[in-house]
């Protein structure tokens, strides 16, 4: 009896080995859903590090590799990653994950993206006409993100569908119930008033109620200038506040750090993704980072 056991126990190992989805995302945050809605059935990685600008990388060959073989891969969209996703795609040549396979998911079409600016020309910097990328920094953004997730899991693994929508529901509930003690300890930020270092925030700033009244760069993508800084230093110094000046881990703090001592405004640094700080771990540790952060810059 024990002999047979066995026997079936080593047939079945190795097929559930090679049940796991390869998932490339091209953000750690898309990663980190992909593990929480896909489990042991997954295998994630991400093309992006928490410490790094997404805007700008490069196109690998060890990426190149993993693109050939993903069987889906999630990322931000709304042209964040047009400076290195198209040639990725290019030069991986699998048909399953190019557009508009269901093999490739697109987080900011599923979400109210906010910023929209439709056409623009370069004098306006870095700008993304079709909406701001950084959807990630509003957990009911995620939400949304998860349902399209399962799906297209479901939809690439279909033998393994309910599997995901069973996962789908534990992580909605879990979800659910931390967004909700998010939004209790987050109230005392309302109405705050933030520099931002760049237009990373606007959907954390939506959801908190936090008011963005300046940023470091002078347009969106040029780095902080000796003049525009004179500029913000002048109008914040005076009768108009602000109450925190906020900036990216990969974002150099000299400008943040430089307005601060000159105004006594907080300068924080909040992880934009996942892994962005010690504390930021999950995607639950996340929110509650950056929580902890405005609060204790506040205090």
């Amino acid at each position: 009896m024990k002999t047979t056991f066995f026997c079936i126990l080593f047939m079945v190992l190795p097929l559930t080995a090679q049940a796991s989805l390869e998932v490339l995302a091209c953000e750690p945050e898309w990663a980190a859903l992909a593990e929480e809605i896909g489990g042991d059935m997954v295998k994630t990685s991400s093309a992006t590090n928490p410490l790094q600008d997404p805007h700008y990388i490069q196109a690998r060959p060890s990426l190149i590799a993993k693109v050939r073989r993903a069987d889906l891969i999630i990322c931000s969209g709304a042209q964040l990653e047009i400076g290195w996703l198209p040639m990725l795609l290019q030069r991986g040549n699998n048909p399953s994950v190019t557009p508009p396979a269901p093999g490739f998911l697109e987080a900011s079409s599923f979400v109210s993206r906010l910023d929209v600016t439709g056409l623009t020309d370069r004098s306006q910097g870095d700008m993304h006409p079709q909406g701001n990328p950084h959807v990630q920094t509003n957990p009911h953004n995620i939400r949304l993100v998860a349902n399209a997730v399962a799906e297209r899991l479901a939809q690439v693994d279909a033998e393994n569908a309910e599997f995901y929508r069973q996962r789908l529901a534990d992580f909605t509930q879990r979800w659910t119930e931390a967004i909700s003690g998010w939004e209790e300890r987050a109230a005392p930020l309302r109405g705050k008033r933030v520099i931002a270092h760049h237009k990373s925030w606007v959907y954390l700033e939506d959801w908190l109620g936090l008011e963005e009244v300046a940023t470091l760069e002078p347009v969106p993508g040029v780095p902080p200038t000796a003049t525009h800084l004179s500029t913000l230093l002048r109008r914040f110094e005076g009768d108009e506040h602000a109450d925190f000046i906020i900036r990216a881990p990969f974002q150099n703090d000299k400008s943040s750090n430089w307005l601060s001592e000159r105004t006594g405004i907080p300068a924080v640094m909040l992880p934009l993704t996942v892994g962005g700080s010690d504390q930021a771990t999950d995607l639950f540790r996340f929110f509650d980072d950056i929580i902890d952060r405005l609060l204790s810059a506040q205090g």
